[in-house]
């Protein structure tokens, strides 16, 4: 069985076209059923392998779900982690966590790249000639 049907992997995709859509920044959301080692580690992991640090400005920010383990985590990279509030992922995995805790893993999802998307817009806003450097699509990964 999937984790998401169709219809939420739009809502997904679409969430990150708009997000990058006002900015020059590149989010991806990867998800697995479960996190075999510490959840920050396994998100690290899966930046560096769907080529995440490789955005001209580093400021790629990847959003880690493990849906039966029930674990996240949302990173950046060097360029926005420079200019974003000390506390801003750990505020935005709050915001997250209210959808979460009642079984919404989409709408958690979807707010958390609202807030990434608005933080990009500001510190990395869209220029004539961005470029898509990363896909939009879901990984989706099934762990070691």
């Amino acid at each position: 069985m999937a984790v998401f049907n169709e219809e939420e992997q739009q809502r997904i995709r679409k969430a990150i076209e708009e997000a990058e859509n006002r900015s020059s920044g590149e989010i991806r959301v990867c998800i697995e059923k479960k996190c075999s080692e510490d959840v920050l580690d396994r998100a690290a992991k899966y930046f560096f392998q769907l080529n995440m640090q490789k955005t001209k400005l580093r400021h790629g920010v990847l959003i880690y779900v493990a849906t039966v383990d029930r674990k996240f985590a949302i990173i950046g990279d060097a360029g926005i982690n420079q200019v974003v509030p000390p506390n801003f992922w750990d505020s935005t995995k709050e915001d997250m966590m209210q959808h979460f805790k009642y079984g919404d893993i989409v709408e958690g999802i979807i707010t958390g790249l609202k807030i990434a998307g608005e933080q990009l817009q500001k510190y990395f806003p869209h220029n004539k000639g961005d470029i898509n450097e990363l896909p939009d699509d879901i990984a989706f990964m099934d762990g070691d």
